[in-house]
This record gives structure tokens, C-alpha cells and sequence, in this order.
């Protein structure tokens, strides 16, 4: 097990590491745009080479952090149920939920883009619009984001198991959104108690 979970970390690291750097791309995305329209604006021209670059990078940027958030836990749940059972319970539904249902689904999907983006890179495939760009970067990182998505899917697998056999801590305990209010909130008064007693400190201080 101590291989398997090393081999968490590794995943975990490459997947962090990916998730935290193409964020950059939507300021990228959203200069190319910028520029788009200023250039539309002023010179009354145009490319789709220019609109399809942003949508590859918007593309990249979401394929890119897949994974990451994955790691993060913060892809969108429904916990009006998930909420009221114990953490382990929470543990068997998530394990259940990346064998069955993340694990087949990525699985299939990463079978059948791979010939799809092979296809694509051996024909050159170019966009149908005119002065668009070559297609298969895009498919290719549609194929790189499952691919992603499938190790860190392994990753959170071996982690659950180990957390569920008591190996190692659980890293990322379930927090309910109330619970979460009641913490922001807790949090909020802790912060204006501590202004206020800084304010009486600096006001004694002049006395």
C-alpha cells in the first residue's frame, strides 16, 4: 500500500502542479479577446483564427484544471442526502462513486478520443471556418484532461481506501455548506472582535 500511496502523491503532485498553472490561460483567453475587439473596433477587421485560439484556451484552461479540482473536492455535489450520513458512509458513497461511475465513464471516453485525435493529427484536420485554426491541438487536449481526470480518479481511489483503513488522515473532511456558514461566520466575529480590541489597545495606548 505505501507504493500505491506514493504513487497517490506522485499523481497528486503532477495534477497540482498542471491545476494551478493554467489558470494564466484565461488571462491569456481573455487579453486575445480584448485585443479581438479592439482590433474589430478600430480597423473594421477580423479572424476566426483569433476567436477559435480563445476558445482553445477557455478549453485548456477547464480540461487542464478537471483533475485538480477533483483533487480539491470542490467539483459540484448535491449533499442534501450525502450530508446527513456519518463520514464513513460519505467514504463507501465516494469509493463507490469513482469505481462505477468516474472510473468506466473516463475509461470510455479516453478509448474513443484516442483514435478520434489520432484521425485528426494524421489527416491535418483544419477548422471549416475560414481562417481557422488546425483542429487536433484541441481534440488533444480534450484526450490530455481525460487522461488527467482518469490518474487522479486512481489517485482518489488509493487515498479513500488507505483513509478508510485508518492509514493516513483524511484530506479532505466533509464539511456541510451550514456547517461551513457557521465556521465563515465564526471566523467573521473573530476578525471584528480582534479589530475592536486592537482599536481599544491603540486608544489606551494614547491615554
Amino acid at each position: 500500500m505505501g507504493a500505491l500511496l506514493g504513487l497517490a502523491r506522485g499523481i497528486d503532485r503532477v495534477n497540482s502542479f498542471i491545476g494551478r498553472n493554467v489558470s494564466w490561460l484565461i488571462l491569456v483567453a481573455v487579453l486575445v479577446s480584448a485585443t479581438n475587439a479592439v482590433i474589430r473596433k478600430a480597423f473594421n477587421t477580423s479572424s476566426n483564427a483569433w476567436l477559435e485560439l480563445q476558445w482553445y484556451l477557455y478549453g485548456a484552461a477547464f480540461l487542464g484544471a478537471a483533475a485538480y479540482t477533483l483533487l480539491e473536492n470542490e467539483h459540484i455535489r448535491i449533499d442534501i442526502i450525502y450530508g446527513i450520513w456519518g463520514r464513513r458512509r460519505q467514504h463507501w458513497i465516494d469509493l463507490i462513486g469513482h469505481v462505477f461511475f468516474l472510473m468506466p465513464f473516463v475509461t470510455l471516453m479516453i478509448y474513443f478520443l484516442y483514435p478520434w485525435v489520432m484521425r485528426s493529427f494524421a489527416s491535418g484536420e483544419v477548422s471549416t471556418n475560414s481562417g481557422g485554426l488546425i483542429l487536433w491541438p484541441a481534440k488533444l487536449l480534450l484526450l490530455i484532461g481525460f487522461i488527467l481526470l482518469f490518474l487522479q480518479g486512481i489517485s482518489e481511489i488509493i487515498k479513500k481506501i488507505a483513509v478508510m483503513a485508518g492509514m493516513i488522515e483524511d484530506p479532505s473532511p466533509f464539511v456541510s455548506h451550514h456547517a461551513a456558514a457557521a465556521q465563515e461566520g465564526e471566523a467573521m466575529l473573530r476578525g471584528t472582535k480582534g479589530a475592536q480590541d486592537d482599536v481599544a489597545a491603540r486608544e489606551d495606548h494614547r491615554k
